[in-house]
């Protein structure tokens, strides 16, 4: 029987990149998903289609998650859908790249919205609506230990979803909720080839041990796993996916 049969899923940022990865990989262990999307319908439809061809139920449901009243309804339609949630994946996020003399306040309010008070309020949903036994699974970044010039608003945020999650992990466990976060390394995504030369994304794949640029199935492989009954002792844990990146 596929690990996740019964189970119920939620990935924000789920019609591309990572986010889309995770959704197909949870679907094909059998839960049934619901793909968060912000703007492209489109996207999110081809990742719900796909699933469908697996014999799994989905759903696309439209939100910005840096809202809260749309975090709300992700939750309440998820539960009017499937009657459950047992699965949050908080991958929706934003990056930048600015020196800090050249931060603006719109810069700042912006991806704080979206990648702390967006994962932190889902996790405030999550916690009154998941199911004993449940599983939240946040997003940091390896960034956060590598001193990166211009990324400094990027690894504010995602310093900040490391702390949230060893405190919610803490809150939940009595339900036997377990709550982690990822950190990728450089991943192969559209997203982290924004802005980049070829240059310096050779040079950021160069310096993992494993000699090459992370592939979203790297990523979704651990996120189905923390999301499985194996991962039951796991909570509160930071894990750098990133192969060997320093």
């Amino acid at each position: 029987m596929a690990p996740l049969v019964e189970k119920v899923a939620l990935v924000t940022g789920a019609s591309r990149g990572i986010g889309r990865a995770i959704a197909l990989k949870l679907a094909s262990n059998g839960a049934s998903v619901v793909v968060n999307y912000a703007g492209n319908v489109d996207k999110a439809q081809e990742v719900v289609t796909e699933i469908e061809k697996l014999g799994v139920q989905a759903i696309a449901l439209q939100g910005d998650v840096s809202k809260v009243a749309d975090i709300q309804r992700l939750f309440q339609q998820t539960i009017e859908r499937f009657g459950k949630v047992d699965i949050l994946v908080n991958n929706a996020g934003v990056i930048f790249y600015k020196p800090i003399t050249e931060v603006t306040e719109e810069d700042f309010d912006k991806i704080f919205a979206i990648n702390v008070k967006g994962t932190y309020f889902a996790c405030q949903q999550a916690a009154q609506h998941l199911a004993d036994g449940g599983r939240i699974i946040n997003f940091s970044s390896s960034t956060t230990a590598m001193i990166l010039p211009t990324y400094s608003a990027y690894v504010a945020t995602k310093g900040a979803v490391e702390q949230l999650t060893r405190v919610v992990a803490k809150e939940l466990g009595g339900r036997n909720i377990t709550v982690n976060v990822i950190s990728p390394g450089p991943t192969d995504t559209e997203l982290f080839r924004q802005g980049k030369t070829e240059e310096q994304i050779n040079r950021l794949a160069g310096m993992a041990a494993l000699g090459r640029l992370g592939q979203v199935q790297d990523i979704a492989d651990v996120v189905a796993f923390l999301a499985s009954d194996e991962a039951r002792w796991i909570t509160g844990q930071n894990i750098r996916v990133n192969g060997g990146t320093a």
